[in-house]
């Protein structure tokens, strides 16, 4: 179950199994006898007595339709985990409260049901259903947070970040930094050349000179001394 909702993985069994099952049950309730249409109605009216104002067949009707649009919304991806949960939670809490309210569906003095109140106490995991839905944490919320957990991260360590990007542009970890220091050693090399070039003809020029000053100006070293 994915889509525009983007319903989690955990989530998926949570809204499959109770929207299947309240979309199951508000169908059997559409077409229901006047007996249910009865028994529903009077449960539902002694906890909330505006009822009576509803006769029991149409109030069926609305149950049943009310049923019938959970359950779709909660099979639904594109329907938002938090709305189909919420919805999910103020259905389950109606069922607790008729729960609480009716009398024979408890033992005196307790929470836990008779046998006749099995069935809908049992609704009682609708509503913890519900809540989980309903409290899961927002994507949108999730994101940010590890974003801004990330910005504190870096934060955090700009310093030895800053390190690392200084030993990257000085040539040591990057194939920029290698670039840089081939170019330099490649300068010192040719730098190296000239120097030795420049002083290996000062050291020639000093040679010519000494021997012309002992031998005098006209002798040359492979043509002996000069006659006039």
């Amino acid at each position: 179950m994915s889509g525009c909702g983007k319903v989690k993985a955990w989530q998926v069994p949570l809204r499959l199994v109770t929207g299947a099952f309240i979309l199951h049950s508000g169908m059997e309730k559409w077409d229901g006898p006047d007996e249910q249409a009865q028994g529903v109605h009077g449960m539902a009216r002694q906890t909330f007595p505006f009822l009576e104002n509803i006769d029991a067949p149409r109030f069926l009707k609305l149950l049943a339709a009310g049923e019938i649009a959970l359950g779709a919304a909660l099979l639904t991806p594109m329907v938002p985990t938090r709305l189909a949960g919420a919805a999910l939670t103020g259905f389950a809490g109606s069922l607790m409260a008729v729960y609480a309210q009716t009398p024979g569906l408890r033992k005196e003095g307790s929470v836990w049901p008779t046998p006749d109140g099995i069935g809908v106490s049992k609704d009682s995991w609708l509503l913890a259903i519900g809540l989980a839905l309903t409290l899961s944490p927002h994507q949108k919320h999730h994101r940010h947070h590890r974003h801004h957990k990330h910005l504190q991260h870096v934060k955090g360590h700009g310093g030895r970040h800053q390190h690392h990007c200084h030993h990257e542009q000085g040539g040591r970890p990057g194939h920029h930094g290698h670039l840089q220091q081939a170019k330099q050693v490649a300068q010192e090399a040719k730098e190296a050349r000239r120097l030795a070039k420049r002083v290996k003809g000062l050291s020639q020029d000093g040679h010519s000179h000494q021997h012309s000053h002992r031998h005098g100006p006209g002798h040359t070293r492979k043509g002996g001394p000069a006659h006039d």
